[in-house]
């Protein structure tokens, strides 16, 4: 019978695992070469994977819930049109979990904690993926410990996430040697010290308040959050600019540039165009790093923060933005925008970002310090537009006028971007806003 693989394939930077979501093709069923077979949703989007092969489906290595690596095998298709021996659940898991086995061996009532009896579901119901069961294997985390895990996955399930985290934040090992192993005089007898289990702050919740559980997106975005925090230390630089000669050129050519291109412009191409000016001037804005190394992009991708239908945010991306005039760039801002709201974008629409806009001007706001979305190291804000009075240079002195106003807030990765580098960085994009050509074409 010929068989093929079918691997969780590589979604994105930084993406090393998925969770399978929803299986679209159960065993037995015929299998078209690019019909979905498998929802899974990752860190960062979700996303139905097509079929490598066109046969029937034989074998499920993954269940829903399961969390697979990038590369792992999740599903084998024949291509003979011959279906397998339907498998037991037990056959299935132990094949989604090879390095997760049964310790039979162990007969002593002490060793009933090993890691190598760690279930697919613990006592409390809890479903543990074969992921995080082994990295509880390898971690030396009994059960009784991984119970104490607060899980925040879905249906509170236990993500690689968490787990890392009670390791880091002191969770103990709280295995029991094997038998055949005895104590020396250099080591000790001193039994682990029980689990630390995360802390998690009780709030009160009062008489009428209402209790709504994060969705899965909102979780990914805190965490995604609080990692940036962690690892950069923001600072954030402010300028003010005066983007009058903007506002009056966009409200000059929106009419005949909606006639002619079938698009309308707003005011991101534009904000984006000066950052890729700026960028090329100070290209290291546009780095990542790894470690103690400093990875400086060749392309310049343009993330920029979009909103979904829940409200929640997602970052797409304008690949190598550089290569695009102002009307190649309104064309792919309407284009990511439109599939945001429309809960279109794939994964290739949100991977590569080297740098990333936000306007936090569309909710009426004057000035943001926006979170640095990691790996890069630098973030811009740009605010609303005020018509307010501002001082103005004239032939005949200076003078007050009522101008278009706008703040720049530009938060970055203090390890690698001084203050020196970061403020001239939003000066010099401020400086090409104010120079815009109001008698520019198109």
């Amino acid at each position: 019978m010929a068989e093929i693989e079918i691997r969780l394939p590589k979604m994105g930077e930084s993406v090393t695992e998925a969770t399978i979501t929803n299986w679209l093709k159960e065993v037995g069923d015929t299998v078209e070469m690019d019909e979905p077979l498998v929802e899974v949703a990752t860190d960062k989007v979700d996303n139905e994977l097509p079929s490598e092969a066109a046969g029937i489906l034989v074998k499920k290595l993954f269940e829903k819930d399961d969390v697979a690596q990038v590369g792992d095998v999740i599903a084998i298709i024949s291509t003979d049109g011959e279906a397998s021996a339907p498998q037991s659940n037990e056959t299935t898991s132990a094949a989604a979990a090879p390095a997760v086995q049964e310790n039979v061996a162990v007969a002593t009532p002490q060793n009933t904690e090993s890691t190598g009896s760690i279930s697919k579901t613990g006592p409390s119901g809890k479903f543990y993926s074969p992921l995080v069961r082994s990295i509880a294997k390898e971690e030396g985390i009994s059960m009784e410990s991984l119970e104490t895990i607060v899980g925040t996955g879905d249906n509170n399930r236990v993500t690689k996430k968490d787990i890392l985290n009670f390791i880091e934040n002191g969770g103990a090992k709280t295995i029991a040697q094997p038998a055949a192993v005895a104590a020396t005089p250099t080591q000790s007898s001193t039994p682990s010290a029980p689990a630390k289990a995360v802390k998690v702050h009780d709030v009160p919740v009062y008489e009428g308040d209402e209790v709504i559980e994060m969705d899965r997106m909102r979780k990914i975005i805190a965490q995604h959050m609080v990692m940036s925090v962690q690892t950069s230390p923001h600072v954030t630089s402010y300028v003010e600019a005066d983007v009058t000669n903007i506002v009056m050129w966009r409200n000059k050519i929106k009419d005949s540039f909606y006639k002619n291109e079938g698009e309308k412009i707003t005011f991101t191409p534009i904000f984006m165009e000066a950052i890729v000016k700026a960028i090329k001037d100070f290209p290291m804005i546009n780095i990542a790093v790894s470690g103690d190394n400093i990875i400086k992009r060749k392309n310049i991708n343009i993330g920029m923060a979009a909103a979904l239908p829940s409200g929640n945010l997602i970052v797409p991306v304008i690949k190598n933005a550089d290569t695009l005039n102002l009307v190649g760039l309104t064309k792919q801002v309407n284009s990511l925008a439109n599939k945001a709201r429309n809960n279109k974008l794939s994964a290739d629409d949100i991977q590569g970002g080297t740098y990333t806009l936000t306007n936090v001007g569309t909710f009426g706001n004057v000035l943001g310090t926006p979170i640095i979305n990691q790996p890069q190291v630098a973030i811009m804000a740009v605010g609303a537009i005020r018509k307010i009075p501002a001082v103005i240079e004239t032939p005949q002195g200076d003078a007050i006028a009522i101008r278009h106003m706008m703040y720049l807030s530009h938060s970055y990765d203090h390890r690698v971007v001084d203050g020196a580098l970061g403020g001239q960085f939003v000066r010099r994009v401020a400086d090409y806003l104010e120079q815009f050509d109001i008698n520019r074409e198109l």
